[in-house]
């Protein structure tokens, strides 16, 4: 159990008590039974008992979940909520009362039976969506988090200040709100000087961030922010992405998915993992230098709320989108919107065999990360560095880029780096742009536009005309937007893409449009912004010669 009984009830003087400690619940006709047993749910008669969205949930132990044997397995949390459907709530009143009902025995004497409510009994109990005295269950964690307050919920058992439930780690002692000086060098020391040593960062921003990823689900509940997708990139399998991944899984709970080009079976995805209690969502091992263009995706990073029709159901749902969401995989590119909502931590093991090195701080890290100690350690530090950024206010950062949607994710998590002294984050932004696939494209194309037609005003009708081979040879030069399939579009087509890249500027070109009155077409063309002189200083043509200077030998 998760608490004590004693702190569930605390109405026990409603119920007389049997012999075997058990209370008993008296129940006469039906509507009675409704009566009484609606009472017993909603006073916390029964143990553990919450409410989710207007329904009656019990937290119970999972049996048989099985520890993960690798960093890419599905973590589960040690507990779960059901619903308390008719089946479980017949089995829970049995199993923690004595519900009686009065009859008479063949003498004509008065008795009692104990008895099983029957199923429309039951239903019509937990047909309602008010109860108003059952503490509502926000989530189920099993990480220390920061409240709002600032405070740190460490204690397990349930939080009223949040809602949360947090789960027991009996390898993690209690973190000193304000940590020494010592602790807190000792825990950077390390983080940094051993757990993430030998990582083969590609440039400091790829630690820095990846830090960043590391405390995000933490902290969220202080900084009520959005955070950006998280992409743990490598040229070389082996070289340590799902331990990075896992890492932050093993300590917040995390569901591992397949990657799929489906929208709508990725949508029905993200649907399904948000019912389950775990902090973050892996696409683990994503195909070698896919393109992640989803704007499934995109909305999600962005939003509070996902609300979307349950599988098997024509009932919508709305779930809280509080989840860190990350993908691993070679070479991956990004395209569309998710360029802008992109944070990198880019591996480069720079040898033919990176799973072969040898020599490492901690060896067999990816294992040793499996030990329930092992990640009591590494969260015990986190949080002392945590906790001493709180204690000195918890500045934010005003160096970091604006992000938009993520900006005061941003800003949170560049005050704990910089309080840290740790440099770097999001120092790679401007190197991933070169990671926007779909950028890259649309950028191609109109510098080829560009150079074939000028400033010349086009209906996309002429535009795909002059994408014709002409004589076998093609004078875009393969930059020509095509099908899925390699085929040119349909005039109709390309100008529905045309117009949604219209005022998109792509590096030093943008594509213009205005309808041509004459005909009530819509007409293109492409502007190139002209290249800026170097200043005088810079540029040897135009530097004046240097004054001789008389003193000097």
């Amino acid at each position: 159990m998760t608490e004590p009984h004693t702190s569930n009830t605390g109405r026990a003087s409603l119920w007389p008590v049997g012999d075997d400690g058990r209370p008993k619940v008296r129940v006469g006709t039906n509507p009675d039974a409704i009566r009484v047993l609606t009472t017993a749910v909603g006073t916390r008669l029964l143990p553990d008992t919450y409410v989710q969205d207007g329904v009656p949930v019990v937290v119970e132990a999972v049996s048989g979940a099985g520890d993960p044997t690798a960093g890419d397995d599905d973590v589960a949390l040690p507990l779960s909520a059901s619903p308390l459907r008719v089946p479980l709530l017949a089995s829970l009143l049995a199993e923690h009362t004595h519900v009686i009902r009065p009859e008479m025995d063949k003498e004509g004497n008065p008795t009692e039976v104990e008895v099983s409510p029957a199923g429309p009994v039951l239903s019509a109990v937990l047909a309602r969506r008010s109860w108003p005295e059952l503490p509502v269950l926000r989530r189920i964690i099993s990480t220390p988090v920061l409240r709002p307050d600032g405070t740190l919920l460490q204690q397990p058992g349930y939080d009223p200040a949040t809602g949360f439930l947090l789960a027991s780690r009996a390898h993690l002692d209690p973190v000193p709100e304000h940590p020494t000086q010592e602790q807190v060098e000792h825990a950077r020391e390390f983080l940094l000087e051993r757990f993430l040593h030998d990582f083969p960062w590609r440039t400091p921003a790829d630690r820095a961030n990846y830090l960043g990823l590391l405390v995000t689900p933490i902290i969220r509940p202080f900084t009520r922010a959005l955070s950006p997708f998280g992409v743990i990139d490598a040229t070389m399998p082996g070289s340590g992405k799902t331990i990075l991944s896992g890492c932050v899984g093993l300590l917040v709970g995390q569901r591992v998915l397949t990657w799929t080009d489906s929208e709508d079976e990725l949508r029905k995805a993200i649907t399904t993992v948000l019912a389950d209690q775990v902090g973050v969502v892996v696409f683990d091992n994503l195909e070698e230098g896919a393109v992640i263009n989803s704007a499934v995706l995109a909305r999600l990073v962005t939003e509070r709320t996902w609300t979307d029709r349950r599988l098997g159901s024509n009932t919508a749902s709305t779930f809280p989108n509080d989840r860190l969401w990350l993908a691993t995989g070679n070479n991956l590119r990004v395209g569309g919107d998710m360029a802008s909502r992109t944070v990198w931590v880019r591996l480069d093991p720079d040898c033919p065999r990176p799973e072969a090195r040898s020599g490492f701080t901690i060896p067999n890290l990816d294992t040793w990360i499996l030990d329930l100690a092992n990640q009591a350690t590494v969260l015990r530090h986190v949080l002392t560095l945590i906790l001493d950024w709180t204690a000195n206010g918890a500045p934010t950062s005003t160096l970091v880029p604006q992000m938009r949607q993520f900006t005061r994710w941003a800003q949170h998590i560049g005050g704990f780096l910089e309080h840290h002294g740790i440099t770097g984050f999001l120092g790679n932004a401007e190197s991933a742009r070169e990671l926007d696939d779909d950028a890259a494209e649309w950028r191609a194309f109109l510098l080829r536009w560009h150079t074939l037609h000028g400033e010349k005003h086009l209906t996309a009708n002429e535009l795909r005309a002059s994408a014709e081979p002409d004589w076998g040879t093609d004078p875009w030069v393969g930059s020509f937007p095509t099908s899925p399939t390699g085929k040119l579009p349909s005039a109709k087509s390309l100008g529905r893409r045309l117009t949604g890249q219209i005022g998109r500027w792509r590096g030093d070109v943008v594509l213009r449009s205005v309808t041509d009155t004459h005909t009530s077409s819509r007409v293109y063309w492409v502007e190139r912004q002209p290249a800026t002189p170097p200043p005088p200083e810079s540029n040897p043509q135009t530097r004046k010669p240097a004054e001789p200077n008389h003193d000097q030998p």
